[in-house]
């Protein structure tokens, strides 16, 4: 079936690319429909846990979307006239920019003071400066000492501060999203250098949740721009020095550039929106699409050099090849379809456009691939036996060395491979991005200089309308709060108790004995209402009580610690509000927490997700190989590779986020390909041939080492490519996947030959037999 189907492809084969063509055009309609979304909300489902808690969080206070301008004090000390008059401007003028419905910073904050029977309040600074010595020195004691901006808003060493602009950015769909972020950026940008070029004892740094999708969508923009350009000319430079044949790397390039346009119309018709992850697949596409077009090239250039005519060297290609090409291209969309298990949306679009690009890739070498290399005056020089020594070479040693070679690299991989225990999920969301991006540069400093970039989350239920005066209620509130800031991790905290104790210490003389929560119900509730009165517009409570006055939101800033630290810091939460305060048992949410969570969910489902992929990879190997012993034996060579390199990553690394988490499944399905073709050629040469199992392992090394070494190449360069993203997720990616596919060929040529020497009994007696004399192939 397989001869006669190579057959009909090759006789056919302008017909077939006729009618490839239209689907070709069909698919490629759908590239209209692509936008890109950049949002973070797509990291997770729709009813995933914290998703839900955040957007329950955002439906009660405000939105948690932001803006935070970081002030660095080249002088050292932000308390001077020229620098409380800068931040003091850009507080001003932050209300203007597009979205914009909050702004908090030192210069606005609402600061409280009784005189006689009457409750000021008013902004900390104003007029900056015509203020006097003394009122500098005064505004330094006070906001040294508010709880609300010591390491939130104003650094502790007196160097920095923050103005933070809450946003409420359009979301009736993505795209307006998308674009209202980059209106915004834009116009921040702008401001932000008015006002350093007004003052240049300042550097303003940009943060905030606006900035966070911005640096995501630049990241892809020059990862695009660059990249897939780069990777592209790689290609066909390295097809023009491996093959030695410039229409080789011509049609080469035809199949995998319209591999990668039909891929991409696909995804326009399904709806997926292209994202900072599923956007590497056109790169994942374009490279394993050469690894078919290698294939059948080099064995068609092959027949071509013995003298053959165009049509029948492809027609001998097509029969040699076409069995493996279709294992190797299904085997592969199995393991990207393994990652349809990951809890992150992005990562099993990933998957799914990876899945179609293979297969488009392998639909279009046998259907429009043929008909090209027909029509163009291919040549071949007659075949220099010389040239094929070094693949002879490594078939002898591998088959005279089998007994060491067997048991030393096995050992070797199983104690690589134990070492993938020394891993542990650990992701840092600002480590996505590399250190030369201003958004790093900016999230570091602040870390170092302000505020964390984590905030953990907590709103807290009283269970009743207007319980948030409830004296008990704000007690049980207030000792949690205490014992959060008393946490090593903790550098800042939002409270609304903190707010009512220095109400209460206000209203009784500013005694500091009475900055304690009031006694009564009532008198709560005076005091809340008198300093709601007296806040000015857009300065409310809401960012801290809910309308109904039922619940409270409480914040507090995390530093030095990753997604492993914010879980065990929420866990920690859990246990004591479960011992100390049970009434008010409350989970952490926010975007630091969904991440934390998402990130380790992942881990778990990706395992379960390779695990099938080996599964139906093993079963899918024993139906088309016929044969319950190869299929098994397949299992070595394809698991082994990718966890030799986690090893390897566990003792140099150690640490596995988002991106290393899919790599076991993204690289399952490629390295399978070496050990496909192997065992192809070498059941076709026992088979077909009637040769012996010892030169049946030569005939497998002589007809598909060159296109292996070929194909790695490609994919190494191509995957390694990745490693110059801005985006360390994909430099990590591009690094382990390179490792892998590496380790996958030095595999495949050092253990299967011993492999099938050790358990194809033939060959055992074979090479017994002639007492380990290999003979010419």
């Amino acid at each position: 079936m397989n001869d006669r189907l190579a057959i009909w492809l090759v006789n056919s084969r302008n017909k077939i690319a006729f009618v490839s063509l239209l689907i070709i055009i069909g698919l490629t309609m759908g590239l209209s429909q692509l936008q890109f979304n950049g949002s973070y909300k797509i990291f997770f489902d729709d009813d995933n846990e914290q998703l839900l808690a955040h957007q329950r969080n955002e439906s009660i206070y405000i939105k948690s979307n932001n803006l935070l301008f970081v002030f660095e004090a080249l002088n050292g000390n932000i308390y001077t006239r020229e620098n409380l008059a800068s931040v003091e401007d850009i507080t001003h003028q932050a209300w203007q920019l597009p979205y914009s419905s909050r702004v908090d910073s030192l210069t606005n904050y609402q600061h409280t003071e009784v005189e006689g029977d009457d409750l000021l309040v008013a902004d900390l600074v104003e007029d900056a400066m015509s203020l006097s010595d003394e009122d500098l020195q005064r505004i330094k004691t006070i906001a040294s000492n508010e709880v609300a901006l010591v390491n939130r808003l104003v650094s502790d060493r007196h160097h920095a501060t923050g103005v933070n602009v809450v946003l409420n950015m359009p979301n009736d769909t993505q795209q307006a999203e998308g674009k209202a972020t980059v209106e915004l950026v834009a116009a921040a940008r702008q401001l932000r250098a008015e006002i350093e070029a007004q003052n240049p004892n300042i550097k303003i740094h940009l943060q905030g949740l606006s900035i966070v999708n911005t640096a995501f969508n630049e990241s892809t923009e020059h990862d695009a721009m660059y990249l897939f350009p780069l990777l592209f000319l790689l290609i066909v430079f390295m097809l023009l020095f491996l093959l030695r044949s410039a229409w080789s790397a011509f049609v080469t390039t035809i199949v995998i550039i319209v591999g990668v346009i039909v891929s991409e119309g696909f995804v326009g018709w399904i709806g997926y929106d292209l994202n900072q992850v599923n956007v590497m697949a056109p790169i994942i596409i374009l490279t394993l699409a050469v690894c078919d077009c290698v294939h059948l090239l080099a064995s068609y250039l092959h027949h071509l050099s013995l003298g053959q005519s165009r049509k029948n060297a492809m027609t001998e290609a097509m029969k040699i090849n076409l069995q493996p090409v279709f294992l190797t291209s299904f085997t592969t969309a199995i393991g990207f379809l393994a990652m349809n298990t990951s809890d992150v949306p992005p990562f099993r679009e990933l998957g799914n456009f990876a899945a179609f690009g293979v297969m488009a890739a392998f639909f279009l070498s046998v259907t429009i691939l043929p008909a090209l290399v027909v029509w163009l005056p291919m040549k071949a020089k007659p075949m220099d036996a010389g040239k094929a020594l070094w693949s002879s070479r490594i078939a002898e040693f591998s088959i005279k060395h089998r007994h060491i070679l067997l048991p030393s690299v096995l050992l070797t991989a199983i104690g690589l491979a134990s070492l993938t225990l020394l891993n542990e999920l650990n992701d840092n969301t600002v480590a996505y991005f590399d250190e030369s991006t201003e958004f790093r540069q900016a999230s570091e400093y602040m870390e170092q200089n302000l505020t964390g970039f984590d905030v953990l989350n907590f709103s807290i239920d009283s269970g009743e309308t207007g319980g948030v005066n409830n004296p008990e209620f704000l007690k049980q509130v207030d000792d949690f709060v205490n014992w959060f800031k008393s946490q090593p991790e903790i550098v800042s905290a939002l409270s609304y108790t903190d707010t009512i104790k220095r109400l209460n210490k206000n209203m009784h003389g500013d005694d500091p004995a009475y900055y304690t929560i009031p006694e009564n119900r009532e008198l709560a509730s005076q005091y809340q209402l008198l300093y709601e009165l007296s806040l000015p517009y857009g300065l409310d409570l809401n960012n801290q009580v809910d309308a109904q006055k039922r619940s409270l939101f409480l914040a507090f800033g995390v530093v030095g610690t990753q997604a492993k630290g914010l879980i065990e810091l929420d866990q920690r939460a859990q246990n004591w509000m479960a011992q100390n305060t049970p009434k008010i048992v409350t989970p952490a949410s926010g975007i630091s927490t969904m991440f934390a969570h998402v990130g380790k969910k992942n881990i778990d489902s990706m395992l379960s997700g390779s695990i099938i992929a080996i599964i139906l990879i093993t079963i899918t190997l024993i139906l088309a190989l016929g044969s319950i012993k190869f299929g098994l034996m397949s299992l070595l060579p394809n698991v082994f590779p990718a966890l030799i390199i986690f090893g390897i990553w566990g003792i140099t690394v150690g640490q596995v986020d988002l991106g290393v988490a899919v790599v076991f499944s993204l690289t399952l399905g490629i390295v399978v390909d070496d050990t496909v073709h192997f065992f192809s050629k070498y059941q076709r040469a026992k088979n077909q041939l009637g040769q012996s199992s010892a030169d049946a392992v030569r005939y497998a090394f002589h007809t598909v080492a060159k296109p292996l070494v070929i194909t790695t190449i490609v994919l190494v360069a191509g995957f390694s490519v990745l490693m110059l993203s801005n985006f360390t997720a994909n430099v990590k990616m591009g690094m382990m996947i390179s490792g892998t596919i590496s380790a996958a060929l030095i595999f495949d040529f050092l253990l299967l030959p011993a492999l099938l020497m050790k358990f194809d009994k033939q060959a055992a007696i074979e090479v017994s037999e002639k007492d380990g004399i290999a003979t010419q192939a």
